[in-house]
């Protein structure tokens, strides 16, 4: 069981408190008991954390000036880490935790698996019942392949990476340092690519060959049932420290960035390039040959069309949900928009003969009686 001071220097956290309490491991505040650490960072928990039953808090400066200047019952025998960021601390925490308690992968081959003699495995990797690897694999030191999972000529996984039950791996993907691939996914199958050839009597898409390969930089993590489409001709690519979340469609000859984050059933569309530290949220989707330029943030259920050339913005593109009434009201005055695009123009056109005033006057008019006209036409 490690003790405060262990965790503190081990995660760079400023402790205040008893040195040698020791903790089992990490829990919500509402549920953290006496042995076990939670975390605080945001201002508006700052009272159900300073009632929380936990041993431990990771906090900021501000917020354990806050506890301490109001405490509660159970904040007498309490251990603060001060962190300049106590979610990612907590984070890190959480996995040595998580990795103490966790399955153990240990080296050797189950018997089922099927592996080329050409293949290079390492004494020190684990490779579970039913793993297919073909000739040419390269696996670096310490690579876990968990059952079923199939891994096709030619491709590289580098050490201490871990594949999760029924992934395949089709033939030359490359895979780095430390990934983590969920079960289901599908890496390296062949973009969709066909070239149409059509006259009046009839014809066919003829499919174009899918020559490149999926490239995985270092710390990558993929969900499950996420698919990785192969170049055409070039590969594609997915940056160091992207995460991607769970059925996430990635077409081919795409490049992601460095340290993006994809949450799920986001789709992007072939040869789009998404830059550096972007997030984009769950099923929004992205037309191809697009540019994203750095750190831009896509909210969920956004259709980006258009290249961002510009870093840091942040695009929305749905409506947020409202009672259905209100919706067909809104519906209505979209629908009236033409007319009054067209009003609006007449007036500009009489402008000279009348005072700015009187047009503006008109122009409020002429509005508010368009979207009482077709509001009221939407109800019958």
């Amino acid at each position: 069981m490690p003790t405060a001071i262990e965790l503190a220097e081990q995660f760079q956290a400023s402790l205040v408190g008893e040195a040698s309490h020791g903790f089992t491991g990490l829990a919500p505040l509402e549920r953290a008991q006496s042995d076990q650490i939670s975390f605080l960072s945001n201002p508006l928990y700052r009272q159900q954390a300073s009632e929380s039953a936990a041993g431990a808090l990771i906090v900021s400066q501000s917020d354990l000036e806050f506890l301490q200047a109001n405490p509660s019952a159970n904040s007498a025998k309490r251990v603060y880490f001060v962190a300049k960021n106590p979610y990612a601390t907590f984070a890190r925490m959480a996995q040595y935790f998580a990795k103490a308690s966790g399955p153990k992968y240990e080296p050797g081959v189950h018997p089922s698996a099927v592996i080329d003699p050409s293949a290079t495995v390492p004494s020190s990797c684990h490779i579970g019942p039913f793993v297919q690897i073909a000739a040419g694999v390269k696996l670096g030191e310490r690579v876990s392949i968990l059952g079923n999972t199939s891994v096709a000529k030619d491709s590289v996984i580098a050490s201490d990476a871990l594949i999760y039950p029924s992934v395949s791996i089709y033939y030359g993907t490359q895979i780095g340092e430390r990934c983590i691939i969920h079960s289901g996914a599908v890496i390296g199958a062949d973009g969709f690519g066909f070239a149409p050839d059509f006259s009046a009597k009839g014809g066919e898409w003829v499919k174009i060959p899918q020559t490149g390969r999926v490239v995985i930089g270092n710390d990558v993590e993929i969900g499950a049932s996420t698919t990785i489409d192969r170049g055409a001709m070039s590969d594609t690519v997915i940056g160091a420290g992207t995460k991607i979340d769970n059925q996430v469609q990635i077409a081919h000859n795409v490049i992601v960035g460095a340290c993006c984050v994809i949450a799920g059933c986001a789709a992007i569309s072939g040869s789009t390039k998404i830059g550096n530290f972007c997030i984009i949220g769950g099923a929004a989707n992205f037309a191809g040959h697009l540019t994203i330029a750095d750190r831009t943030t896509v909210s969920g259920n956004t259709s980006i069309i258009r290249s961002i050339t510009e870093p840091g913005q942040h695009f929305t593109g749905v409506y947020p949900s409202m009672p259905h009434g209100a919706w067909e009201k809104n519906a209505a005055i979209l629908r009236g928009l033409d007319k009054i695009r067209q009003r609006l123009r007449l007036l500009d056109k009489n402008k000279s003969s009348e005072s700015w005033d009187s047009i503006n006057l008109n122009l409020i008019f002429t509005f508010q009686r368009v979207i009482y006209e077709h509001t009221n036409r939407n109800r019958h």
